[in-house]
C-alpha cells in the first residue's frame, strides 16, 4: 500500500491501526518484512479478529500476513464448506481518510514458508542461507524464526528424548529426519483438592497443573551419528533455546497391576464367538531397559494390594508366596512374564474376592562375567 507524506501519524500522530478478521487459527503480521502482531483463536472460538497498530512510513509499505491453520475439519455435516483462515475484511483505520478497506488489494498468496521450500532442515540444504551467529540471549523468545546447532550422540545405549522446556511450538529435524511437531502448552485447572465422591466430573483430582503437557521428544539413537549431529528448530511462537537439552531415559524401576480378570484380545474373542475354550488369565510384564536386568524384587503381592507404582503397600489379602515367585521368574533377566492366577501362587489366598497381582522390580546395569 502507498502511504501519503501528509498523513497525520508521520508527525507524531497516533499510529493507525490494522484489523484482520480470521476464522482460525492464528495470524501472524508482518509490516515491511518485521513482524507487528499476532493472535490466536481457541478451540471453543476459532473466529477472531486481530486489532494492532502498525508503523507504517511514508512511500510504499508491504503488508504480509500469515495464517496458521492447526488441522482442517474432516468430520461434520457438510464439513467441506467450513471455512478456515484470513477471510476478511482486512481494514486499516487512523488515516486522514479514516478508515481504508484493504481487502479489495491486490494480494499475492502462497502456502508454505520459505524455509520449508528451502529444506532448511536437511543437512545438505543448510548451507544454502547465512545463518546468524548470536548469543544465545539475543535468540530468546523470537517468534517464527529457525534455530541449528551440532550435537555429539551420548554414549550408552539409553532412550534419548530432547527436553524442549521453554520452548513454545514449532517443529524439530535431526540429520534431516523429522522427530514432529512439538507444543509445550501448560496444563490448567484445580490441583489442589481430590474427592472422587459424588458424580464424576473431568476436572476431579487434575494433576500436572502448570507443568508442560508434553515435554520431552523421543529421539531414535539410529538416526544418530557419532559425531557432529544436525539439530534444526522452527519455532513459531518464541522460546529460549538455551533451555534445551538432550537428556536420557533411565530406568530404575518398573511396575505393572494387574487384576486376575483384567481382559485381553484372547478372551475377547471366546466370548464374542461363543467358543467353549478355556478361560485364559491375563499375564504381567516386566521389561528393562537394554543393558539392565531385573536385579531384585522391591514389592510384590498377589491379593488386594493398595497404591501407586512406588507407593504399594499389602492389602487385606496377600498370597505369602508372591515375592518368591516373583524373584524366581524375574531376577537376573532382562524381561518376563507371571500369569496372574490362583494357580500360580498356591492357592487361592482369599476365595470369592477379585485379585490382582502388584509388582515392583529394580532393573540394574546388567553384570558381565
Amino acid at each position: 500500500i502507498d502511504i501519503g507524506s501528509s498523513e497525520s501519524f508521520l508527525r507524531g500522530g497516533e499510529l493507525p491501526t490494522l484489523i484482520v478478521q480470521s476464522t482460525g487459527h492464528a495470524v501472524h503480521v508482518f509490516i515491511n518484512g518485521q513482524l507487528s502482531g499476532s493472535t490466536y483463536g481457541t478451540r471453543e472460538y476459532r473466529r477472531f479478529m486481530h486489532i494492532g497498530k502498525v508503523n507504517l512510513r511514508a512511500g510504499t509499505n508491504r503488508i504480509a500476513l500469515l495464517s496458521v491453520a492447526i488441522g482442517l475439519p474432516n468430520v461434520g455435516v457438510h464439513y467441506e464448506t467450513w471455512s478456515t483462515g484470513i477471510l476478511g475484511p482486512v481494514a486499516l483505520h487512523g488515516l486522514n481518510q479514516g478508515k481504508w478497506d484493504l481487502s479489495r488489494q491486490r494480494w499475492t498468496y502462497q502456502v508454505g514458508l520459505k524455509g520449508e521450500a528451502m529444506n532448511l532442515a536437511s543437512p545438505n540444504s543448510i548451507s544454502s542461507v547465512e545463518w546468524m551467529q548470536s548469543a544465545i540471549v539475543v535468540q530468546r523468545n523470537q517468534p517464527l524464526t529457525w534455530h541449528k546447532t551440532n550435537f555429539d550422540a551420548p554414549e550408552g545405549d539409553e532412550p534419548l528424548a530432547l527436553d524442549m522446556e521453554g520452548m513454545g511450538k514449532g517443529q524439530i529435524w535431526i540429520n534431516g529426519q523429522s522427530i514432529g511437531r512439538y507444543w509445550t502448552a501448560f496444563a490448567n485447572g484445580n490441583c489442589n483438592d481430590c474427592n472422587y465422591e459424588g458424580s464424576f466430573r473431568p476436572e476431579k483430582c487434575q494433576l500436572g497443573c502448570g507443568q508442560p503437557t508434553q515435554r520431552w521428544y523421543h529421539v531414535p539413537r539410529s538416526w544418530l551419528k557419532p559425531t557432529q549431529n544436525l539439530l534444526v528448530i522452527f519455532e513459531e511462537l518464541g522460546g529460549d533455546p538455551s533451555k534445551i537439552s538432550l537428556v536420557k531415559r533411565s530406568v530404575s524401576s518398573v511396575c505393572a497391576d494387574v487384576s486376575e480378570y483384567h481382559p485381553n484380545i484372547k478372551n475377547w474373542h471366546i466370548d464374542s464367538y461363543g467358543k467353549s475354550e478355556e478361560f485364559r488369565p491375563p499375564k504381567v510384564h516386566l521389561h528393562c531397559s537394554p543393558g539392565q536386568t531385573i536385579s531384585s524384587i522391591k514389592f510384590a503381592s498377589f491379593g488386594t494390594p493398595l497404591g501407586t507404582c512406588g507407593n504399594y503397600v499389602q492389602g487385606a489379602c496377600h498370597s505369602p508366596t508372591s515375592y518368591a515367585i516373583l524373584e524366581k521368574k524375574c531376577v537376573g533377566k532382562p524381561r518376563c512374564i507371571v500369569t496372574v492366577s490362583n494357580s500360580n501362587f498356591g492357592k487361592d489366598p482369599c476365595p470369592r474376592v477379585m485379585k490382582r497381582l502388584s509388582v515392583e522390580a529394580v532393573c540394574a546395569p546388567a553384570t558381565t562375567n
